[in-house]
């Protein structure tokens, strides 16, 4: 179940740390976002090392359906309804420099960059689109509500983003990591002020940037009741009509559409991690449907980490910890977020302003609804007297026959068949279970 991106491109390799280091910046997590922060960096000529426990961009990264865009879902109506119209037009600025940014670094990468329209719809509700039309309007931005759309199933329109963009990011990443201070295979075991402990050896360290997919460290920043993950599904299929832009469904679990080389990405079916959802079957039934000409060329799923108000946590980790950073909570918006991220980390690791630390503080309030429910969740997963238990926080693992793993309901962690870690927030793995 490799992505196409995967298949496609060819990542350099880089040794494992051996003796341990000095730097004044600690990058942990080779992702897209990390893999930006140190570009950015050794741009700058700041003395830094990026770690990777396995290999770079092996992780969400790679299975993405890459689509640059500062259309986020129906983002701005919430953001300007909840937070007020200032920190909807602060989230538009910060996401249009990060596509302007990844413009500009394009131009001379041969990664398949290609300018198109976003397009944000619903099944239903066109009350919906008309409403984030209304708030970018006031924002000045471009966007207009249409309601002819190529796609196989009922929609009530669209919201049009014009002027986005669509890549393939190992291609991308395989360009900027040339040159770069890197270190793959080499597993944090824990952080200490002034650097961590990993399986390489002691790194001490100024300033630590953790992104980590889903932060590493339990004990600040409260993330274990901020995030929870959400898995989704895909499938590329050749022979299918192409769609020209790059389309989303407004809610949580519903379809999206881009084309690429001459197919299609067809992606869908997804579910809170830890619980049932339909995963490729409704992606593979609609395929049968719609397009019963063409052929399933790859299929995979990704993981995403969901933030409490829709916007990610960039900065400081938590208010007791200064001199450690993180970035986390992208909500299925990575590519563009990671930029932003990038972009933001690098100033502050720097000490430099940035316009747009206030609105992705990791600090900011957490009494948003989805809170109740993720306490809930943990809740009713520590209280499940089964096993297997994840050794993030004990929650009880529950069977994913589809991807054959172990999955965490509370907070994402993911294991194979014989205990092998897959995904974090757990740092180490299981003995292997026994089966249901």
């Amino acid at each position: 179940m490799r992505s196409i991106w995967e298949q496609t491109a060819h990542l350099p390799q880089f040794d494992a740390l051996t003796g341990g280091a000095q730097v004044d910046v600690l990058i942990i997590g080779g992702g897209m976002a990390g893999m930006l922060c140190a570009y950015f960096l050794e741009q700058a000529g700041v003395d830094y090392l990026l770690l990777e426990a396995d290999r770079i961009c092996g992780g969400v990264t790679g299975n993405t359906t890459a689509k640059m865009t500062s259309q986020h879902g129906l983002i701005y109506s919430r953001l300007a309804r909840e937070s007020g119209l200032e920190a909807a037009r602060l989230y538009l600025e910060a996401n249009e420099a990060a596509l302007a940014r990844y413009r500009r670094l394009c131009q001379g990468i041969d990664c398949d960059f290609q300018e198109r329209d976003a397009y944000v719809y619903t099944r239903n509700c066109k009350d919906q689109l008309e409403n984030e039309v209304s708030v970018l309007e006031k924002l000045g931005f471009p966007a207009r509500l249409v309601t002819d759309l190529p796609l196989p199933i009922p929609t009530a329109g669209a919201v049009c983003f014009p002027g986005q963009a669509q890549f393939h990011p190992l291609r991308f990443v395989a360009a900027i990591a040339q040159g770069l201070r890197i270190h793959e295979h080499t597993r944090v075991l824990s952080l200490r002020e002034g650097g961590a402990e990993t399986s390489g050896g002691a790194v001490r360290a100024g300033k630590v940037i953790v992104t980590t997919h889903f932060p590493l460290l339990n004990r600040h920043g409260s993330y274990f009741l901020k995030l929870y993950q959400h898995r989704s599904y895909v499938l590329a299929l050749e022979g299918a009509p192409e769609v020209e832009g790059m389309y989303v469904d407004g809610a949580e679990d519903g379809l999206s559409f881009r084309s690429y080389q001459g197919g299609l990405l067809l992606g869908g079916g997804g579910h809170r991690t830890g619980k049932k959802g339909s995963g490729w079957a409704e992606l593979a039934a609609l395929a049968q449907r719609a397009y019963p000409n063409a052929r399933e060329a790859a299929r995979w799923a990704t993981q995403d980490c969901m933030s409490l108000d829709g916007v990610p946590y960039i900065g400081q980790y938590s208010a007791r910890t200064p001199g450690l950073f993180v970035a986390a909570g992208f909500n299925k918006w990575g590519m563009t977020s990671s930029m932003a991220a990038a972009m933001l980390l690098a100033d502050l690791v720097q000490g430099r302003n940035n316009p747009y630390a206030a609105l992705f503080s990791p600090s900011r309030s957490i009494l948003r609804p989805q809170l109740a429910a993720n306490a809930l969740e943990a809740a009713a997963s520590l209280l499940t007297p089964t096993v297997p238990r994840c050794p993030h926080m004990g929650c009880a693992l529950k069977y994913n026959r589809q991807e054959h793993s172990w999955d965490c309901p509370c907070h994402g962690s993911r294991f194979a068949r014989d205990g092998h870690l897959l995904d974090n927030p757990a740092m180490v793995e299981i003995d292997p279970p026994d089966m249901p």
